[in-house]
């Protein structure tokens, strides 16, 4: 399958339900730039129905392998990040999964009765990383539960397989040379950035900075009514060369840790309050 197919299908889907994302890449474009992505993101939990290997078929049945191993202790998440092998240019895929054994009983039970819920079928069908939602709608009540103790799992089991963001190359930009200067872009025309620890994640010792938007607040139809809550948000990374010249490919864990909180519902409140 075409590298750009797989890529388009996961933006026509965020881009229309996440319309910030996509009038802020408007925005760029408006302004003579042409907007190349560096890697989407995608969450799943570690059930051998669906963790990471599994959701990264798509991927690396179609020129990608597996580049790095990444642990976030704080969250009880792990990731991998890949690669095209043969095309460079290509957005990079991070892929984590939530460690259920690791959580209350409460966590791991819903969790699981969710996953169970579904024929072992539906986890085997071709376009499963594109599903959404595969498990229908979840209870108010029970993502309140969840998000207090996992605002990843909670956000997972409303959303389900989805870009969870995508992530602008910073580099690629002709008009910005600087990540504080997308994000004062982004800042003029109105939108939130993630602040935990400061708007800029990484230094260019660390050969890698990444921004972030907060995510969206969307209406979601739950079983007990349509309440709104964090969707998705929209990421940019700039990447510095390292010595022998060649640009850093990677992701760095304290970064992600933070990228993670932009679909954070209390940090969102306290933003708008």
């Amino acid at each position: 399958m075409d590298t750009a197919m797989i890529f388009n299908r996961f933006w026509n889907r965020y881009s229309t339900e996440n319309p910030g994302a996509k009038r802020i890449y408007d925005l760029l474009t408006a302004r003579g730039e042409k907007v190349v992505h560096d890697h989407i993101a995608l969450r799943t939990f570690d059930d051998p129905r669906m963790n990471i290997d599994v959701i990264a078929r798509l991927f690396t049945e179609n020129g990608y392998e597996a580049c790095g191993n990444y642990e976030f202790r704080a969250k009880k998440l792990r990731g991998k990040h890949f690669e095209h092998k043969y095309d460079p240019g290509a957005p990079k895929v991070f892929i984590s999964e939530l460690l259920t054994d690791q959580f209350s009983d409460y966590l791991k039970t819903t969790v699981r009765g969710y996953l169970d819920s579904l024929a072992a079928s539906v986890y085997a069908a071709p376009d499963l990383t594109y599903g959404g939602s595969i498990w229908g709608k979840i209870a108010f009540d029970t993502y309140n539960r969840l998000r207090q103790e996992s605002e990843y799992a909670a956000w997972l089991l409303v959303y389900g397989y989805r870009a969870n963001h995508f992530a602008v190359k910073v580099n690629e930009l002709k008009q910005f040379s600087t990540l504080q200067e997308v994000n004062e872009f982004i800042k003029g025309n109105g939108y939130l950035l993630t602040t935990v620890g400061g708007e800029i994640y990484g230094t260019p010792g660390e050969l890698l900075e990444q921004s972030a938007t907060l995510a969206e607040i969307r209406p979601v139809e739950f079983t007990d009514g349509v309440y709104e809550i964090p969707s998705c948000f929209y990421e940019f990374t700039l990447r510095y060369n390292r010595p022998d010249g060649t640009q850093y490919p990677g992701f760095i864990a304290a970064n992600a840790d933070k990228i993670f909180e932009s679909t954070n519902y209390y940090n969102r409140q306290a933003e708008m309050m």
